[in-house]
C-alpha cells in the first residue's frame, strides 16, 4: 500500500501535505486529498512502483536520521530545535500512562489523542476490556501564531504526521509545529490485572488518572492505581474527569469536590482536574496543552551503555511462512539510558532459564544483533531514552512469542546488571487494603505484617514473579524469587498479597542486597 494524492490529475504528488482534521490535504494541487492506493495504480515502465515504495518507507516528510552523524553530546541538552530535527520527528521522548478504574475511558482517551485503538487482541475485543498493556504514540502540536486562541492552538495527531502543517483557522496564517512526541502506556483497570498495570508503571514518566463522572469517587482501582504510581515515584499527574457529556453540571461540580478531597495528601494533591469527554473529544486540546505545560520531559542519560526494559515481546511471523522469509523476534519497551543503534550487538538477561542436574537454577543470556528499530510505523536508525520502541532482532522468534521476554533487560553486551535469585529488602506496608469494595462507610481491612513462609507477588521493573518470604526482621525481609531477575541494588519493588483470590497491593520496598548467580555463557561448559 502506498500514500498518494487522490486527485487523478496529480498522482505524482506525494507527502508532505497539510493536515485538515484527520485528512491529509495535498499542497501540490487544488483540493486533492492523500489516501492509500494500490501499488498497481502507480506502476510505471521505469520501475516507478519500487521508487514509490521507498518513498513511503522513508517517510520523507519526517526528519531524516543519519547514524554516521550521531553525536550523543548534541542530544544531551535536548533543546526544542535539536529534538525536533534529530529525535521527536520520528520517536516519542516521554511515556505517559493512563490509569484508573475499569471502564472509566482510558483506552478511549488514548484513541482520542493518538487515533490508535489500543485494544487489539481477540479476547480483548470480545469483552471490550484492556487485558495486555496497550501502547500508542501521538504528536502534540502548537500553532506558531501567538494570537491563536488557546486551547484551540493545541492539537494532536498520529506519530507519522508531518512536523509542520498550516493552521486551518480562518485568517490565522500560523503553522502547527510539533512540540511533543508522547508514548501512551494504556493500563488495564480490572483488579485481577493489577500485575500488568504495575509492569506498565515501571516505564511511566507521568500519568493521566481517569475518573468517570457518572460513578462515585473513589472506585476501588482508582485508589489502588494511585497508590501504585506513588510507589513508582511518579510526581507528574493530571486528573481527567471523564464522561461529562452524560451528567449534569451540578453532578460534575459535586464530584469535583469529591475528587479534591480524595487526592488530598497523595501524590496527586494539587494536580489539575480537567473535565473531558473522551468519546466526543471534548477538551482533548486542553489535555494536550496541560501535557505540554505541566509534564516536563525528564533529563535523560545518552552517554551510558544502552539499556531497555522489555514490557512486550512478539513473534511477527505468520503461520506457514517459508524458512527464508522468517524474521527474528521483536522486543518492545522503553530505553532507560543510552542509545540503541541499528547493527548493534545486544544481550538479553536473564535469558533462557533452566535447572541443572543437581537442581540449581541456570541463566543463559541471549546474544543477538539489532536489525531494525521502530517507533510505531516510523523506522529509526537509532533510538534514544523515552518513548516506546520496537527492537527487531535475530533472536529465535519462539523465545519472544506471547510476551515471553517481558521482565527481561536488553542492552549492550557485558553492561547489564547482576541476576538475583534472592533479595533482601527494606519494606513499607500500607495501613489499609486498597482496591477492595466496602459496604457503607466501613473502612477497608488493615494490612497484616509479613510472615515467614508466605508467598507474595513481587513486581521488579516490568517483571511480575512470585516470592517466598524466608526471613523477616523489623522493616527488613528476605525473599526467595520464583524466577531470576536482572536488577540492581536500590531498585524499587511493589509487594502484593493474595486476598480473596485476588492479588492486592500491600506495600513496597527497596532492594538492599541479594544472592546472585553467574550467567552461563555460550563458550562455558
Amino acid at each position: 500500500m502506498q500514500l498518494s494524492c487522490k486527485n487523478k490529475v496529480s498522482r505524482e504528488h506525494w507527502m508532505p501535505g497539510n493536515v485538515l482534521g484527520n485528512v491529509l490535504v495535498c499542497t501540490g494541487c487544488l483540493g486533492g486529498k492523500f489516501g492509500f492506493v494500490s501499488s498497481m495504480d502507480n506502476q510505471t515502465d521505469e520501475g516507478g512502483d519500487k521508487e514509490s515504495k521507498n518513498r513511503v518507507e522513508q517517510k520523507e516528510w519526517l526528519a531524516e536520521q543519519d547514524l554516521s552523524k550521531l553525536d550523543p553530546e548534541m542530544l544531551t541538552p535536548l533543546t526544542e530545535e535539536v529534538a525536533l530535527s534529530l529525535v521527536i520527528s520520528r520517536q516519542a521522548t516521554i511515556n505517559i500512562g493512563t490509569i484508573g478504574h475499569v471502564a472509566h475511558g482510558k483506552s478511549t482517551l488514548v484513541k482520542a489523542i493518538s487515533g490508535v485503538h489500543t485494544v487489539k487482541f481477540k479476547n480483548e475485543l470480545e469483552r471490550n476490556i484492556t487485558i495486555k498493556l496497550g501502547y500508542a504514540n501521538a504528536k502534540i502540536y502548537r500553532c506558531t501564531n501567538e494570537s491563536c486562541p488557546r486551547p484551540n492552538c493545541y492539537r494532536s495527531a498520529g506519530s507519522s504526521t508531518p512536523d509542520l502543517f498550516p493552521c486551518e483557522r480562518p485568517g490565522c496564517g500560523g503553522e502547527f509545529k510539533c512540540v511533543r512526541h508522547v508514548s501512551f502506556v494504556d493500563c488495564p483497570g480490572h483488579d485481577i490485572l493489577m500485575a500488568t498495570m504495575l509492569n506498565g508503571a515501571a516505564v511511566m514518566d507521568a500519568a493521566l488518572l481517569l475518573i468517570a463522572g457518572n460513578e462515585s469517587c473513589p472506585q476501588p482501582q482508582t485508589s489502588e492505581h494511585l497508590a501504585a504510581v506513588e510507589i513508582m515515584q511518579l510526581n507528574h499527574l493530571l486528573i481527567l474527569q471523564n464522561k461529562i457529556d452524560i451528567i449534569k453540571e451540578s453532578q460534575a461540580r459535586e464530584q469535583y469536590e469529591h475528587i479534591r478531597s480524595f487526592v488530598q495528601g497523595t501524590v496527586a494533591d494539587g494536580a489539575p482536574i480537567i473535565p473531558i469527554s473522551a468519546q466526543l473529544k471534548y477538551n482533548v486540546d486542553v489535555v494536550c496543552e496541560y501535557i505540554c505545560k505541566k509534564v516536563p520531559v525528564p533529563l535523560r542519560d545518552f552517554s551510558s551503555a544502552a539499556r531497555l526494559i522489555v514490557i512486550r515481546s512478539f513473534d511477527v511471523n505468520k503461520p506457514g511462512s517459508e524458512v527464508e522469509n522468517l524474521k527474528g523476534g521483536v522486543a518492545g519497551g522503553s530505553i532507560l539510558r543510552g542509545i540503541l543503534r541499528i547493527g548493534q550487538e545486544i544481550e538479553v538477561r536473564p535469558g533462557i532459564v533452566s535447572k541443572s542436574t543437581d537442581g540449581k537454577v541456570q541463566c543463559r543470556p541471549i546474544f543477538s544483533r539489532i536489525v531494525s528499530l521502530f517507533a510505531e510505523q516510523n523506522q529509526l536508525q537509532y533510538a534514544v531514552p523515552g518513548g516506546l520502541i520496537g527492537v527487531g532482532t535475530k533472536i529465535d522468534p519462539t523465545l519472544c512469542r506471547g510476551d515471553r521476554l517481558v521482565g527481561h533487560i536488553l542492552g549492550a553486551v557485558g553492561t547489564l546488571p547482576d541476576i538475583f535469585t534472592e533479595i533482601e529488602i527494606a519494606y513499607f506496608l500500607l495501613r489499609r487494603l486498597l482496591g477492595v469494595r466496602t459496604e457503607g462507610g466501613k473502612k477497608a481491612a488493615k494490612v497484616q505484617k509479613l510472615s515467614r513462609g508466605e508467598v507474595l507477588m513481587v513486581n521488579i521493573g516490568s517483571l511480575s514473579t512470585g516470592g517466598r518470604v524466608i526471613a523477616v526482621k523489623g522493616d527488613a525481609a528476605k525473599i526467595a524469587l520464583t524466577d531470576p531477575i536482572c536488577t540492581e541494588v536500590n531498585e524499587k519493588i511493589a509487594l502484593s498479597r493474595r486476598i480473596e483470590k485476588h492479588w492486592r497491593l500491600i506495600g513496597w520496598g527497596t532492594i538492599r542486597r541479594g544472592t546472585t548467580i553467574k550467567p552461563t555463557l555460550p563458550n562455558s561448559n
